[in-house]
């Protein structure tokens, strides 16, 4: 299913994205997890870092978190 608006490709390819680097950069870096409560809490944990610290080329090379703050400043001012 969708998880954008219904005909604008680009909400979906977002997502698409998202998705594809959580696989690559934390389910497909361990084989196994020994429970559900150890995936979930590498998973909460890789998302707090994907937000907070890792580097987004498309954002001008910040975190989102960093993005949203500028932009709330920005608009504030506006």
């Amino acid at each position: 299913p969708s998880v954008g608006r219904t005909g604008v490709c680009y909400d979906n390819a977002v997502a698409e994205s998202f998705w594809a680097s959580l696989k690559r950069e934390c389910l497909h870096t361990k084989p196994t997890f020994a429970t559900r409560a150890d995936a979930r809490r590498a998973i909460m944990r890789w998302v707090h870092w994907y937000n907070t610290g890792r580097i987004h080329t498309t954002l001008g090379g910040i975190p989102p978190v960093e993005w949203e703050h500028q932009y709330d400043r920005t608009s504030e001012a506006a």
